[in-house]
């Protein structure tokens, strides 16, 4: 070759450029985190080995001209032919070392691939002709084997799990592998010093100081700073400051803070930016979840005049994407899904083996969540890494099944204090406005919070109310409203409901709001869901105050009806045994009760059936075998995805102008312009299609009649004909008399 051979082709990089660039990373990945259980000399081979497979004719025809060959081999299974295995053993590597090494970058980039040993032995020899004018400083010979070495690798052959410790040291040299690798590509730092949170935690404590001399860090924090090595699990009431503790027992190590809800994610990265650690975000602290690109640009201050220039937003997104910064806060599936040990799982496991995961709020996820969460803790912990539960309740049940996959952890531990917060009413019926009103006293002047179980109830208490109540303030929150309306309510519901705030009124809302959202209102009205929900909805109701009223929560048990979603998606045993849980119960309820009466019922002895759903789901994902599934199949069985995104036709029409140019926008080839602001441009395009958008449950979008507009080869937009308005959000009660076809899944919608 007369021209360097080239490893991309946007900007232009040469083999040896590239290679250079994972190096640089190497050395900053060991200087940052020396604690990491990888064998460091075989990942630097690794590196030097994974991309000479890209000097074939082939690549660097197609990579050039953009001609592409239908017999094309993968270049990591060509680069296998440069490992040069008598000289490594006279090195002293071991066997076994060298099948991960040739596994490692063999699949380096992970996918199916139909070819046999004899097929990519026959492009060995046409390798010769190239490597001969490669040059490259960091190759010790110019090795090329003639035939593939079957002792150390033979095409889909894979190490798997039951293959014990081998598996786990070829995950942290393949997952190490490809964080240096995609770094390498996106000219990014592999990682950043966390070298902040520390210092920025005790400032804070000095911030609070100032204006109270008498504030310290109280029991649970100071529990968390002098366990920091361990892995723990924290009962501790709502209020009592479970994200300093979170932050604290993270110290200046690489975290990841798990939350439910994207709107508690929001919140918490906000404040954390805001009120701790207030400079070089962009190099310390993210945030992850499905909608986070939109996030991060609103932040921004505006697309022309932010606080970003176009290079340093994309890098500080491409950053957070691929887990290299800090600090994260996340949704548990951007983390957890590598459990179905996907093609490409290798570089989630690798890098929280060396970090500190808090999960937050336990009780709010579903069976098969939970599921998902102890088979990873197990993998994690195995790997080296550490994890803290912090929860405002957490079922018994939940501890048996840590120890049955033998994770190790310090005795749960339980933070409340002394203030009575909360008493409570039992109401043995629906729940109806009439009962709201008669029981609130005077609801004008206060903030009145009403959680419903389904939306359905929740949007007719609200009609009732403002029917009953037409002088007030009643605002309503679920989930199908459009993604811009839901922001607008999410903002202010969590305004309203500090306790700074002046506004009062009453909130209408589903169980979205129930976790992790720091808001206090004067009086709750709730549907008994189970006993762990109803605490954490209590959580939103005098959240830092003493109780100085009769009754402050009001608790409907449905009576002989059953609560809405009960059978549905609110499990019919643990509701009637949290319901027998409530007879006797009235009037104030202290922490320590509300914590016993949890443990008395989420046992697996009293809850067989849930206890059993969970293992099964274990087990289920155990007999996944390794490799079987792509990272998108492995997504959709984690998310459980059954939702489409839908424009109702009214939004549409309001919104025309905005939505066309936003088509328009995507549709459109901007030759002229590079890669990055091309990028922006084209995500600002779908964020405003985005915007108008509302998740519906595929058996319920089937059932609309709609119209498929198609944006380009890989995106469509539907159109829904169906009742829309910013008060009420979707109105399905029609749907009956409407029918549609079927809608295809394979696609990407918005």
């Amino acid at each position: 070759m007369d021209e360097q051979a080239l490893a991309k082709s946007n900007p232009k990089e040469d083999i040896q450029t590239h290679t250079d660039e994972l190096l640089k990373n190497f050395d900053l990945l060991k200087l940052l985190y020396p604690q990491i259980k990888a064998n460091w000399k075989l990942l630097y081979l690794a590196c030097i080995y994974h991309d000479l497979g890209k000097i074939n004719e082939k690549f660097q025809i197609r990579i050039k001209t953009g001609k592409r060959f239908a017999n094309e081999i993968p270049h990591g299974l060509l680069s296998i032919a440069f490992i040069d295995y008598r000289h490594l053993l006279a090195e002293g590597y071991e066997k076994n070392e060298l099948k991960i090494l040739s596994q490692a970058v063999a699949y380096h980039h992970d996918r199916a691939m139909p070819f046999a040993n004899a097929t990519i032995e026959g492009e060995f020899s046409l390798l010769r002709r190239p490597f001969e004018n490669f040059q490259y400083d960091k190759l010790e010979n110019k090795f090329i084997a003639k035939e593939i070495n079957e002792r150390y690798f033979s095409v889909n052959e894979r190490i798997y799990e039951e293959q014990g410790e081998l598996f786990f040291e070829f995950v942290m040299l393949e997952g190490l592998l490809n964080r240096l690798d995609y770094a390498a590509s996106a000219h990014i730092p592999v990682e950043s010093p966390n070298d902040f949170l520390e210092v920025s935690m005790f400032e804070l404590m000095e911030l609070w100081q100032k204006r109270d001399s008498r504030v310290k860090w109280n029991d649970l924090q100071n529990y968390m700073l002098k366990n920091k090595d361990r892995n723990l699990i924290v009962i501790a009431q709502t209020g009592m400051g479970k994200t300093e503790a979170g932050l604290l027992w993270i110290g200046d190590n690489k975290g990841f803070f798990t939350l439910p809800l994207k709107s508690a994610i929001n919140a918490i990265y906000d404040r954390i930016t805001n009120d701790i650690v207030t400079n070089n975000r962009e190099n310390r602290v993210g945030m992850l979840h499905s909608d986070t690109y939109i996030n991060y640009r609103e932040r921004d201050n505006s697309y022309d005049e932010g606080s970003f220039s176009t290079g340093s937003f994309d890098n500080y997104y491409t950053k957070t994407r691929q887990l290299s910064l800090p600090l994260t806060i996340c949704t548990l599936d951007q983390l957890f899904t590598f459990v179905f040990r996907y093609r490409g799982f290798e570089q989630k496991l690798a890098t929280l083996s060396y970090s500190k995961i808090v999960i937050d709020e336990v009780q709010m996820y579903s069976a098969e969540l939970v599921a998902f969460l102890i088979l990873g803790l197990h993998y994690i912990t195995k790997m080296g890494g550490k994890f803290a539960i912090l929860t405002a309740t957490l079922p018994t049940l939940f501890i048996d099944l840590l120890h049955e996959e033998n994770i190790e952890f310090n005795l749960p531990q339980t933070f409340t204090n002394r203030m009575i917060r909360h008493s409570i009413k039992i109401l043995d019926n629906d729940i109806n406005a009439d009962d709201i009103i008669g029981c609130s006293q005077g609801i004008s002047g206060k903030k009145v919070l009403v959680i419903c179980n389904t939306i359905k109830s929740a949007v007719g208490l609200f009609k009732a109310l403002k029917e009953k109540l037409p002088s007030e303030r009643i605002y309503l929150l679920h989930s199908q409203f459009t993604r811009y309306d839901r922001k607008m309510k999410e903002n202010h519901i969590i305004n309203m409901g500090q306790s700074s705030s002046k506004e009062t009124g009453i909130w209408v809302a589903t169980q979205i709001v129930e976790a992790s959202l720091d808001i206090d209102f004067d009086l709750l009205f709730t549907e008994l869901s189970d006993l762990n929900g109803l605490f954490q909805r209590m959580g939103r109701c005098y959240r830092k105050r003493a109780l100085n009223i009769n009754y402050n929560c009001f608790v409907f048990t449905g009576g002989v009806k059953k609560c809405s979603g009960v059978g549905f998606f609110i499990d019919k045993e643990i509701h009637e045994k949290s319901k027998k849980a409530l007879v006797g119960i009235d009037g104030q309820i202290t922490e320590q009760k509300k914590v016993a009466m949890v443990n008395a019922l989420y046992t697996k002895g009293n809850l067989p059936e849930y206890y059993n759903e969970i293992s099964e789901n274990i087990n289920y994902v155990k007999s996944c075998s390794e490799y079987e599934l792509n990272k998108k199949e492995a997504i959709n069985r984690f998310r459980n995805i059954n939702n489409i995104a839908i424009i109702p036709r009214s939004v549409f029409e309001k919104f025309n102008g905005e939505i066309q140019n936003a088509i328009n926008e995507l549709r459109i080839n901007r030759s002229e312009i590079d890669k990055t602001e091309k990028h922006m441009l084209k995500a600002r395009a779908r964020s405003v299609i985005n915007n108008y958008t509302v998740d519906v449950a595929a058996y319920i979008a089937v059932k609309i009649k709609q119209e498929k507009i198609k944006i380009n080869e890989f995106e469509q937009m539907i159109i829904a004909d169906c009742e829309y308005n910013d008060e009420t959000g979707l109105n399905l009660a029609d749907l009956k008399s409407k029918t549609a076809d079927a809608i295809d899944f394979s696609s990407h919608t918005f």
